[in-house]
Order: structure tokens, then C-alpha cells, then sequence
């Protein structure tokens, strides 16, 4: 009996929303839906025909569809939220809230209509708050709704310890908590080489280096090229769809609701956050939150990260009260 080929939706064929679908089809992960605004629909129908014409090259068959109609998303079993407002030279991640709220809360009505059993992975920045507004409107149940952020993190930190130690980033076992860019919270004593920690190869002066520099990546990248990354946006987002679609129970640092994990917000019932820690990616979404003993120097920065989340969802909820 044939099976049935997962259906990933994309919303929003930008940088990341068509780097994501070639990932995708690259990887062969399922068919795929690239959605637009309607005043871009051609430039989705475009993008999905050339991706499309890789196949034969690439190997891949995979259906591609570009458009902007949201009946064409219906029976998605993964929906990714690119769209958005890019991040300009000289804007934080912050400044863009008043704006993708508003893109998010619109794309969210539409998924929720017309994906109502689709797991949905938020991609837009402000990421924490984007994944929060996506969460209210959609009306889903937390292990539905998800972003990405630790895994595009956790690869810059990786990339960065590999240059400076000249090894595979494929020896490199690393974790990051916390909110998405300058909160970030750094585990240097979870991260290893082949089993060997980190400390014990580099100066701790090192390490920290390239924790702060994966904590400014994405703004680093913005200097050099005027606009948001995507390549790795594109790539983290992926290895999280590939976990969700082939059930692979993979752990992937990821922005999660929790209230009482790591302290987030102890027994607040129904009071809890996205914040990004280690996630159980399968069949179901987030299956499995994996909690560990931090030292009270990385709860105190776990603190501040997310005592920053909520600042930004009550701008969200100051802005745009029905999503309180």
C-alpha cells in the first residue's frame, strides 16, 4: 500500500520561506506548498517552478506548489511561518514586533482555518513573541506550536568553535538556552568534542568569544549583506520539520512553552512562555521538554532571558489586548 507523502506548508517565499522549501526538497521530505500575498503570487508560482525543475537533477520527486490562495495549505501536517519584515541595518529584533505581529496574527486566522491539524514552526522575528501571537490566535495546543531559534543558534555556535579548533562541525556537541539573539544563555560546560569538553581544548576567553558572536550572528550578517540570514534560518527550520515528519524524537533546542521548566514560571497555571530550550521533536510536535540541573550562574542568565520574553509578549499584549 503506497504512503502518504507529508505536506509542508511554507508561508511566505522570501529569503528563508524559499530557502526552507529547497531544503525540503532537497531532502525529500514531503510535498510542498510555497504561499504569498496575492500581489506576489506569481513570484511563489516562479520560485516553486524552479525549485520544481531540480528534481530531475537533484533526484528528488517532490510536488511543489506555488500560490496564494490558503485552500492550497489544507491538510498540511507542517505549517512554517517566514513572513514577516526583514530585519534592516540598524533595527533590533524588537523594533519589528508592531509590524509581524500584526503580518503573524493575520497568517495565524488563515492556518487555523484552513490547517487546523498542522504543527506550525514560527520563524518570524521577534521569534519569542511571533511563536506567543501565533499560539493565541491559532487556538492550538502548546505541543502544536513551536519556533525556531536554538537550532539556528546552536549551529553558529558550533561553526564558530569549529574555525577556531579546525575540526568537523560533526564532532561538536553543543546547547544554548534562552531566548532567541542577545539573551541567549551559553552551557560552555555542555558543550564537547567528541566527548571532550570544550574547556579542555580551548582558552575559556575562546569560547566565550564565540558565544558572543553567535549571540550578534544574525546581526553580523545584516551589516555584511542589508539583510536577515537565511541559508541557516532556512537550514535550522528544516532539521526541525525532518524530525516532526519522519517521528524522529529528536532533540533540538527550540522555542517551547513551559511554565514550571527551568524556572520559566513556577506554578503559574496557564501563565507559561516560548522560550527556547532542549525540545522532544516527533510525530506529535513537541513531545518531551528535557529538562536538566543548572548551575545558579546559567539560571540567573536563564532569568533575565526570560524575564526579557515577557517583556516582549506584554508589548504584544499593550499593542494588541485581544491576544492577552
Amino acid at each position: 500500500m503506497a504512503t502518504r507523502r507529508a505536506k509542508i506548508s511554507i508561508i511566505g517565499a522570501g529569503n528563508v520561506g524559499a530557502t526552507c522549501a529547497h531544503w525540503a526538497a532537497a531532502k525529500e521530505l514531503g510535498d510542498i506548498v510555497l504561499l504569498e500575498i496575492p500581489e506576489r503570487a506569481d513570484f511563489a508560482k516562479g520560485k516553486a517552478l524552479d525549485l520544481a525543475c531540480c528534481g530531475p537533477v537533484e533526484g528528488f520527486d517532490t510536488n511543489i506548489v506555488g500560490t496564494s490562495d490558503y485552500k492550497d495549505i489544507a491538510g498540511s501536517d507542517v505549517v512554517v511561518i517566514t513572513a514577516g519584515m526583514p530585519r534592516k541595518p540598524g533595527m533590533s529584533r524588537d523594533d519589528l514586533i508592531n509590524i509581524n505581529v500584526k503580518i503573524v496574527k493575520d497568517v495565524s486566522e488563515k492556518i487555523r482555518q484552513h490547517a487546523p491539524d498542522s504543527i506550525v514552526i514560527v520563524v518570524s522575528n521577534p521569534l519569542d513573541a511571533m511563536v506567543y501571537t501565533a499560539w493565541k490566535v491559532t487556538g492550538f495546543p502548546t505541543h502544536r506550536v513551536m519556533g525556531q531559534a536554538g537550532a539556528l543558534d546552536v549551529a553558529r555556535y558550533k561553526e564558530f568553535l569549529a574555525m577556531e579548533l579546525k575540526c568537523s562541525v560533526e564532532d561538536i556537541s553543543a546547547l544554548l538556552l534562552g531566548g532567541h539573539g542577545d539573551d541567549m544563555v551559553p552551557l560552555p560546560r555542555l558543550t564537547s568534542v567528541s566527548g571532550i569538553p570544550i574547556l579542555d581544548l580551548l582558552p575559556e576567553a575562546t569560547v566565550k568569544a564565540c558565544v558572543e558572536r553567535a549571540k550578534v550572528g544574525g546581526g553580523e550578517i545584516v551589516k555584511l549583506m542589508g539583510t536577515s540570514a537565511y541559508y541557516a534560518p532556512a537550514s535550522g527550520t528544516i532539521q526541525m520539520v525532518e524530525a516532526i515528519v519522519k517521528d524522529k524524537k529528536r532533540i533540538i533546542p527550540s522555542a517551547a512553552y513551559c511554565e514550571n521548566e527551568f524556572g520559566v514560571a513556577p506554578g503559574a497555571k496557564g501563565k507559561g512562555y516560548f522560550v527556547g530550550v532542549p525540545a522532544m521533536l516527533g510525530s506529535n510536535g513537541i513531545e518531551k521538554i528535557v529538562t536538566f540541573k543548572m548551575t545558579p550562574d546559567e539560571q540567573k542568565l536563564m532569568d533575565e532571558s526570560v524575564s526579557h520574553v515577557k517583556d516582549l509578549v506584554g508589548k504584544v499584549v499593550e499593542l494588541f489586548p485581544e491576544l492577552a
